[in-house]
């Protein structure tokens, strides 16, 4: 057991993580598109937002727990469907599963994980988690992702709409990303300095992208998964593929990766039961604003037929409060719990949820409240939040 009483910050996390992971998967994870402007701003946009501090306010018996589609949750959290999760910390997705399920909060599986929808319900009892999934060309493919969603007790679906096609990350480029990792000078020298991750890395089978891998004719190698996964991304996705989805899964619907609000008012139209306010991190189009800016305006177009939620620079329990204070009826995590997770494995997980949850719950007492279901905008400082956007101008 890692002595983790001296992390007090996910700050903490990220810089234990970029020791311990590969060069390759850190910076994948810890990017952003192009210049990496909107990737930035996501976090700082949250720093302009200041907290009333009230005094003299009973703050006994403080409560975090409210829902999320109808799930109850510890706090305004679930862990968000991140990538490739398996090469940050080998079995990533089953460690950060189980960690989420000890916590009570959600976790959302991405489509592009290294463990497979089935070792999650292996792993955690069939207990009931979320599934990303991804827009592509193949439908026979997608019809049993969904049917095998349903199988491993899903008990949400969270259709990403933001990646028809993929935005440049240098990085990416610059380190020549590959799961596992092409076996080059450069990199071989990076993994000798990690020998922690390298021994989990043996210890496991789990080295591919396990929701594809076996699941699609002629793909078996990471050859045929490389050039199958390149041309699966459906760039024709419209708001069709959406009911049509809707109407395969029958269950909890999320729309991820919206930030404008002519989109959340057609989201609301579908019948879904969340959408996510999100630009992907920043990794997808450099130059959009940051969710946190988004929010207001999306809050007000969405109404009340759909819950908004937002991702996007979350590192704090302050940064969740803000944006409950905004609208958002719930917050995902990505970057934060990776972290966790690629500095201590499950651990660290744990750590970085407990990081957020005492922040939350002390902030929120210091701005004189006891319950995460009556904060609004009143714990805000006046002119330091953001309002929603003016509607853009259309000729007539």
């Amino acid at each position: 057991m890692a002595d983790l009483s001296k992390i007090t910050c996910i700050e903490d996390l990220r810089a234990i993580a970029q020791r311990r992971v590969p060069r390759m998967f850190y910076d994948y994870a810890d990017s952003g598109s192009y210049t990496q402007g909107t990737y930035r701003a996501n976090e700082e946009d949250f720093q302009k937002i200041k907290l009333r501090q009230r005094v003299a306010v009973n703050m006994q018996g403080r409560s975090t727990r409210t829902t999320m589609i109808g799930q109850d949750v510890t706090m305004p959290v679930a862990i968000a469907p991140t990538g490739l999760t398996g090469m940050q910390h080998a079995d990533g997705e089953i460690l950060a599963a189980k960690a989420a399920k000890a916590f009570g909060i959600p976790f959302t599986l991405s489509t592009m994980s290294i463990c497979s929808l089935e070792d999650i319900a292996a792993h955690t009892e069939h207990h009931p988690f979320w599934f990303q999934l991804y827009v592509m060309r193949d439908k026979a493919f997608m019809e049993r992702l969904i049917d095998r969603a349903k199988a491993a007790n899903c008990s949400a679906l969270q259709v990403t709409l933001d990646l028809q096609i993929l935005g440049q990350r240098h990085k990416d480029i610059k380190n020549g990303l590959s799961t596992p990792p092409k076996p080059t000078l450069k990199n071989l020298l990076n993994l000798a300095t990690k020998p922690r991750w390298c021994m989990g890395m043996l210890g496991t089978q789990r080295r591919f992208m396990g929701n594809i891998v076996g699941h699609v004719q002629g793909v078996s190698d990471m050859g045929s998964l490389a050039s199958w996964t390149a041309d699966q991304f459906d760039p024709t996705l419209n708001w069709n593929d959406v009911e049509w989805i809707k109407k395969r899964w029958g269950g909890k619907l999320i729309l991820k990766g919206l930030m404008d609000a002519e989109d959340a008012r057609l989201a609301a139209q579908t019948g879904a039961d969340a959408l996510v306010v999100s630009n992907h991190g920043g990794r997808q189009l450099d130059g959009a604003p940051s969710s946190i800016e988004a929010l207001p305006s999306m809050v007000e177009a969405a109404g009340k037929d759909i819950e908004v939620w937002m991702d996007g620079g979350i590192r704090s329990g302050q940064d969740v409060l803000k944006a409950r204070a905004l609208g958002a009826q719930g917050t995902l995590i990505g970057r934060s719990f990776l972290y966790g997770l690629g500095a201590f494995g499950q651990e660290g997980v744990t750590k970085a949820l407990s990081i957020i949850h005492k922040e939350l719950d002390t902030t929120m007492a210091f701005c004189g409240h006891t319950n995460i279901n009556q904060v609004g905008a009143e714990i805000l400082v006046p002119g330091t939040y953001p309002q929603p956007f003016p509607k853009p101008f259309s000729a007539a």
